[in-house]
């Protein structure tokens, strides 16, 4: 274990029971979700990569238009 990693618990053991829980769970929650997208991610390498061809063969032909970044609305 690192000294940040060991850090950081001993920080968490400070939390009442109920908010070591809540921490746990999250990090549990984190580190299933950090091997299902690795995962999905390793398995879609050839999708991936039809995928950017596509984009590129239909930059080539012309059917593409640059973006205005300046130009988009982004709520949350």
């Amino acid at each position: 274990m690192t000294k940040q990693l060991k850090r950081a618990f001993s920080e968490a053991s400070k939390l009442s029971p109920e908010e070591q829980n809540i921490l746990a769970e999250w990090l549990l929650t984190e580190l299933s979700s950090e091997k299902r997208w690795s995962k999905l991610f390793a398995n879609s390498q050839e999708v991936l990569a039809t995928l950017g061809q596509k984009a590129l063969d239909e930059h080539r032909k012309g059917k593409t238009q640059e973006l205005d970044p300046e130009s988009f609305e982004f709520t949350v």
